[in-house]
């Protein structure tokens, strides 16, 4: 991550299966050339790979409501309500993108470097496991740079 807003991603796929590269720019994801159709449906949208990595980034929408349980913060944004987010702390923990009423993506942050991000709609999951931040300073310019 590059702050305030960039950051790249780079992932393998378990047993070899593949591997991608997703940089974010503000609300842009971009995705390198000619990743395939697996690729693209695994990489969650930019707002739920933001949350995957700790940073909010939910679209504006009118009307917030909050509230505060102990060292839990709870952010209900839109009326209707489209996201839900929870912060521990100062600890970015979940991000819930609502339709209807209904939790359709989310993004938990476990307390064991764990994230899991969840699509209902389309029945599928992606879980990360952090094992490991290093903050290495600024970064050459080229790895923004896709192929």
């Amino acid at each position: 991550m590059a702050h305030p807003d960039s950051a790249r991603v780079d992932f393998f796929l378990a047993g070899g299966l593949g591997s991608g590269t997703a940089v974010l720019i503000g609300a842009e994801l971009r995705l390198a050339e000619g990743a395939g159709r697996l690729v693209r449906q695994l990489v969650p949208p930019a707002a739920m790979l933001w949350a995957a990595l700790g940073r909010s980034a939910v679209p504006p929408a009118a009307d917030t409501v909050a509230r505060v349980d102990g060292d839990t913060l709870r952010a209900d944004i839109g009326k209707p309500v489209v996201w839900r987010l929870t912060f521990a702390r100062d600890t970015l923990r979940r991000v819930e993108r609502v339709e209807r009423g209904r939790i359709v993506e989310s993004v938990s942050r476990l307390t064991d470097g764990r994230v899991q991000y969840r699509n209902a709609a389309s029945r599928r999951r992606l879980s990360l496991t952090v094992t490991r931040s290093d903050y290495p300073g600024t970064f050459d310019a080229s790895i923004w740079n896709l192929p």
